[in-house]
């Protein structure tokens, strides 16, 4: 048992990384295949897996990847990719069948969707539906799980249905509001996930999985409602509403951006209930049985409010956002490139700037002109961006990879820089540095730096038009981010009679 070697892919992903630590605990030997194994450094179980470099499309990235694995996890999806996403979701899956196939991998575990027994289905649902044929036609036994609205701390499902009855008093739906829905609390398919590792070896085959409660949307809106300490929602389904008008709204009223939305709500459409229990037949119900709708909406807030969500949907690679790395500064030699450079002293020591610097944005805010901050962001949802309400996973600490409103961590070294890379619609790149260098006398240097790679015309006069603001906001940053940190530091001092330890 212990001496098994299982390969997971989508490892930074919101069930992915989820799943490595319940494999870990369980003895399995665990590597992971990413595309970015930077974005693992800070992951409290990275010196515990094998990580191995790798993308789906790329075959020769996954022979190695495959070689001694006993168990496949295939918990890659293209959600929020525009395109031909199923074309490249297909090549995806026929790649990795072939290579678990030609690595004698003993088993293949796959999450799809549950879906109803129509040719009518949406895009992504249709998608997820071959992947699941290609694999179960790979020649390697496989588990082809199918769920349907996952219901836990930082889950896309959960945080629309959170943030539309958060805002919304009264809600204008789309008829399916009124569509049967079957949730299961993101536990429960981790316990079943887990133990498809353990199937016998004739096994190939879908098994629906789901909650115990049957629901329609509108009444798991109300139930977070009643969890949440809110009155109840008043709901008007209206049949003008259609897939696309409603993923517009949920983009405006919600921190899920347009292409996270579209596949959500187009999946809504239709009835997404269990239609058997076979599960049931080899892995017995998880210890307590299965989690209600309510109790998984209790834990999901138990969890926010003790800042303990280990993944979300907010570090899911967006399509269309900036994601080169920011070239170091000799490499900008022959392009054009745009910085607004701010320095300022302070008497706060080095490690009281840092804590400053590391818990901004989210609820936090960024220490300067709000008002435009709040309109930049809605302006990047009106186009379909990512908005600035996406917030952060932590309060307090944040990691390469993590999602801050419309930024993106994209380099830290803690204590002394944060380098944020711009996921917002502009016509170009950008990216937001921040700097703690110690002072001569016990206090601190801040130095911030933004950088702008135009593209085009339309990047020149972006900049442009913007420049006169940066002049308030990026000033007003400085002075306020060193000035909270000046005053913070004082009032420990004053309470404590010492300065507090750094983090």
């Amino acid at each position: 048992m212990t001496s098994r070697r299982v390969l997971v892919t989508g490892a930074t992903g919101y069930l992915g990384g989820r799943l490595v630590p319940k494999l870990l605990e369980a003895g399995f030997h665990v590597r992971v295949l990413v595309r970015t194994p930077s974005k693992l450094r800070d992951v409290p179980w990275a010196d515990q897996v094998e990580i191995y470099e790798g993308d789906l499309g790329d075959p020769a990235s996954l022979e190695p990847a495959c070689t001694d694995v006993d168990v496949l996890y295939y918990l890659v999806h293209s959600m929020g990719t525009i395109g031909d996403f199923e074309s490249t979701e297909r090549v995806a899956a026929e790649n990795v069948a072939r290579a678990a196939a030609a690595a004698n991998v003993s088993r293949i575990v796959y999450l799809g969707g549950l879906h109803p027994d129509t040719d009518e289905l949406s895009p992504h649902l249709r998608s997820r539906m071959e992947v699941g044929r290609i694999l179960l036609k790979s020649g390697v036994p496989t588990a082809a799980l199918q769920a349907g609205v996952v219901i836990g701390s930082g889950s896309t499902s959960f945080e629309m249905i959170r943030h539309l009855t958060d805002v919304l008093p009264y809600m204008p739906a789309p008829k399916w509001v009124r569509n049967q829905i079957q949730p299961i609390a993101v536990r429960d398919v981790l316990y079943y996930l887990q133990a498809c590792a353990d199937l016998p070896a004739d096994v190939n085959r879908t098994f629906d999985i789901g909650g115990p409660d049957v629901l329609r949307y509108g009444q798991m809106m109300n139930g977070y409602a009643l969890e949440a300490g809110l009155k109840q929602r008043a709901i008007a389904a209206l049949p003008v509403l259609t897939p696309w008008l409603a993923s517009q709204w949920v983009n405006l009223v919600t921190p899920i951006p347009r292409n996270l939305a579209i596949p959500i709500i187009a999946s809504l459409q239709y009835d997404c209930i269990v239609h058997e229990r076979d599960i049931d037949e080899y892995i017995p119900l998880p210890p307590g049985g299965l989690t209600g709708y309510r109790r998984a909406v209790r834990l999901a807030l138990g969890r926010m409010r003790d800042g303990d969500v280990e993944t979300s949907w907010r570090n899911s690679s967006i399509e269309g956002a900036a994601s080169n790395p920011l070239p170091s500064d000799p490499d900008w030699a022959g392009h054009v490139v745009y910085t607004d450079l701010r320095e300022k002293s302070t008497p706060a020591a080095p490690e009281d700037l840092w804590r400053v610097i590391e818990s901004i944005g989210g609820e936090n805010g960024w220490y300067s002109f709000p008002l435009a901050w709040a309109i930049r962001g809605l302006m990047d949802k009106v186009v379909g961006g990512v908005g600035l309400r996406r917030g952060r996973r932590n309060p307090d600490h944040l990691h390469i990879g993590d999602v801050l409103d419309f930024w993106r961590v994209e380099k830290i070294d803690h204590g002394s820089f944060l380098r944020l890379r711009a996921e917002m619609r502009v016509p170009g790149r950008a990216w937001l540095e921040m700097t703690v260098t110690p002072a001569a006398d016990g206090g601190s240097l801040y130095r911030q730096r933004a950088v702008f790679f135009p593209r085009g015309l339309g990047g020149r006069l972006y900049w442009a038009v913007v420049l006169p603001f940066h002049g308030i906001i990026f000033e007003g940053m400085a002075t306020r981010i060193t000035a909270t940190a000046a005053a913070e530091a004082h009032s420990d001092l004053a309470e404590t009679g010492s300065r507090p330890a750094s983090s």
